[in-house]
Parts: C-alpha cells; sequence; structure tokens
C-alpha cells in the first residue's frame, strides 16, 4: 500500500516543480511520508504523508484516492486539503483551526509537511535571501503569523508524553527562519 501511494503520487505530480526551487516536487510529498516512517506511524499515515497534495494540486479527487487507498487515507488528505478557491489569510485560518481540533494523526501529518516546506524556505532563504518571499502569496510576516499559529496549536489535546520530536524541530525552525 505504501509503494503504491508513492508511486501514485510521483504519477500525480510528475513534471511539477516546487514553488521556490527547481526541484521535483514529488520530493517533498516524499520526505514528509518519511517523517512519518520514520515515527513508525500507520500505514494509512504514511500514505497520507505521499497523498497529502495531490487532491490540491493535481486533477485527482478525494474519490480517487478513497478508491484506490480507503476511507482512512481519504480521511486524512481531506483533513490536509485547501480549498484554493478562497483567500490565502482564509485558508491558512482553516488549515490552523484544524490542527488545532484535529486527532493527533491529522496533527502529525500537517505538522510533518509543514517542517519540510520550513526546511525548504530556510535552504532558498539562505541561496536567494529575502527575494524568495516574492514566490509566496502571502509575505514574511504572514507566513511568521502563520507558522506560529500552527506551532501554537499543534500540541492542543496532546499530554508531553505524546508531542513527536519533529513538532520541537518545527517549533525550533520557525525561531530560526523569522527571529
Amino acid at each position: 500500500m505504501i509503494e503504491k501511494a508513492k508511486h501514485f503520487a510521483t504519477k500525480a505530480h510528475q513534471g511539477q516543480k516546487r514553488k521556490n526551487s527547481q526541484e521535483d516536487y514529488i520530493v517533498h510529498p516524499i520526505r514528509v511520508a518519511e517523517t512519518l516512517r520514520k515515527e513508525g506511524y500507520s500505514k494509512e499515515l504514511i500514505c497520507a504523508g505521499y497523498l497529502h497534495d495531490v487532491v490540491e494540486d493535481t486533477d485527482y479527487t478525494l474519490t480517487d484516492i478513497e478508491n484506490h487507498f480507503g476511507p482512512t487515507v481519504k480521511s486524512l488528505v481531506a483533513a490536509h486539503t485547501e480549498d484554493k478557491t478562497k483567500p490565502w489569510q482564509e485558508r491558512k485560518q482553516h488549515t490552523i483551526e484544524t490542527v488545532r481540533q484535529g486527532s493527533f494523526e491529522v496533527k502529525a501529518l500537517i505538522v510533518a509537511d509543514k517542517l519540510d516546506n520550513l526546511k525548504s524556505l530556510q535552504k532558498e532563504l539562505e541561496r536567494h535571501g529575502d527575494a524568495v518571499w516574492s514566490n509566496f502569496n502571502a509575505g514574511c510576516e504572514s507566513q511568521k503569523w502563520y507558522n506560529q499559529s500552527i506551532a501554537e496549536a499543534m500540541t492542543q489535546g496532546l499530554t508531553p508524553d505524546q508531542i513527536p520530536n519533529y513538532f520541537h524541530q518545527y517549533k525550533k525552525l520557525i525561531k530560526q527562519t523569522f527571529d
């Protein structure tokens, strides 16, 4: 099932590049899935790591995800998928609330994604400086607000022993990137 999800995502994102680089897009979902795999999470959550941007960024639908990977993976991908017809601020506020109120698996998926995005952003900032911000729908201050809000919401409802190491890594990277 995991290899099938990796193959499906690779095919779906074929020809796509990351926003700030010429890196093939599929590298991002692979890294997200790998973060989840290293934590020992379920095969469904790892599959969702590979597939988390498929509905948002390709012609595939949630029905396609469910038909190929079942209702659990579909539910995880659905929780992570933004409605791109809505304005940036509204979409990001919805994601923050999803993290705040979501299940552990939803939190784990979204934070793994945001951590990888922030790692990529930091590399691009090192290479190109503040010119990188022009590639985003919202600038540095808005990105700072969004990432800090995710970090505040991600531990809601979790006990300290439930918090994965990469959540701490995400918080640390936010400080390094924006402070």
